[in-house]
């Protein structure tokens, strides 16, 4: 038989059982499609996540007190963040520092101990240049409201204080005193400790808030190509005196661990896509099995015309990869609907690699092969006297 009188045979094995042939093909399909959506989803989010590094930077160095030898927690300098900035490829540097008892309410009215987890902040000018932040809303600190009490909002904090727009004098409640809210950050992402935080100026916080003016974190942009020679030098700088009580990070590194941990559970959900596919594999091998007992007397009549063992069980293993086959490209279109779908609904932008699609259809056949070569060889086994007084 040539290859289109094989695949005419498949085929018409399979229009006359439309039904059962597409329950079959949807237990692949279904495991196909889960596969790819799981792996479209990762490398959509990966891609995300690299579009977003890229325009945020991985170049931003956090300093931070660390411990003393002795537990006590550490201080670092006044001096720190121009020391800082005297490192050659440092491109800008900024602090804040944090206020200590010290807390912000939407109203004088409400209890000292119900925080909110919220804190306050006093920030330097150039803060949000140099973590790559926005204001979402009203305007950020300037060299006259600095000295003032006027208050930036990380997004956070302005949600759980019920505070929406700048533009009607809204007050907050900070330190004992009315503070006037100028503006509301949009979500920092490589700083997230300042979505929760009351940002006042530096000089605000050492008039109204007995702030030490001691920085608690300071973040650095260095050239890209010098960030590791930058964060090796960092500590040493910061504090001279004991550079092992500063500790520097890379906020980015958080962002690639929570990838790393997102692809650790697409490992899991692949493992699922794959049990979904050994169980629709079985639904192909169950269909062949019927196929064959359901049709002895065809296969007898072939055989009684010459057909040999070889040419039937090629057609019934035809029938088989056909019917994968089916399973696996409506698996392929139906895994790239849903990643499509879902990366459009989180604004990212949508990946299937063509490794995944290709490998989902190899997977069908391979399956498709196993499933159907036991009930292939069973049939060609029938001699064409069993199977045509079979009936």
């Amino acid at each position: 038989m040539r290859p289109p009188d094989v695949l005419r045979a498949g085929g018409a094995g399979l229009r006359t059982r439309p039904l059962r042939v597409f329950l079959s093909a949807l237990g692949i399909a279904i495991g196909i499609a889960a596969m790819i959506a799981v792996v479209g989803i990762s490398s959509s989010s990966r891609a995300e996540l690299d579009r977003r590094l890229e325009a945020l930077g991985t170049n931003l160095l956090t300093v931070e007190p660390g411990d003393t030898i002795f537990g006590g927690e550490a201080t670092l300098p006044d001096a720190s963040v121009e020391m800082i900035g005297r490192i050659a490829p440092v491109t800008d540097v900024s602090a804040v520092g944090k206020v200590p008892e010290t807390s912000v309410y939407r109203t004088d009215r409400i209890p000292e101990g119900r925080t909110n987890g919220l804190g306050v902040k006093a920030a330097a000018l150039d803060l949000l240049t140099t973590v790559g932040a926005t204001v979402g809303e009203g305007v950020w600190l300037n060299a006259a409201t600095e000295r003032y009490p006027v208050v930036v909002l990380g997004s956070s904090a302005a949600e759980r204080l019920g505070v929406g727009r700048t533009d009607l004098g809204v007050r907050v409640w900070l330190g004992g005193r009315w503070f006037t809210v100028a503006g509301i950050l949009d979500p920092v992402a490589l700083a997230p400790e300042l979505d929760s935080a009351a940002l006042v100026g530096w000089p605000a916080a050492e008039s109204y808030l007995d702030f030490d003016g001691h920085p608690t974190t300071v973040y650095t942009r260095s050239v890209e190509e010098q960030v590791e020679a930058v964060r090796d030098v960092l500590a040493a700088t910061a504090n001279p005196r004991s550079p092992n009580e500063v500790k520097v990070s890379r906020p980015s590194d958080a962002l690639a661990a929570k990838q790393a941990t997102n692809e650790a559970f697409t490992a899991l959900l692949l493992g699922l896509g794959g049990v979904a596919l050994l169980v629709g594999g079985v639904g192909v091998a169950n269909t062949m099995v019927i196929s064959v007992l359901e049709r002895r007397s065809e296969i007898g009549l072939r055989r009684s015309l010459g057909a040999t063992r070889g040419q039937i069980r090629l057609q019934f293993l035809a029938e088989s990869l056909l019917l994968s086959a089916l399973g696996g490209l409506g698996g392929v279109l139906l895994g790239i609907t849903v990643t499509t779908l879902y990366a459009t609904t989180q604004g990212w932008p949508s990946v299937v690699p063509v490794w995944a699609t290709a490998g989902g259809v190899a997977a069908t056949l391979v399956i498709g092969g196993i499933a159907g070569l036991y009930p292939a060889i069973r049939a060609a086994r029938l001699s064409p006297t069993e199977a045509l007084t079979a009936q």
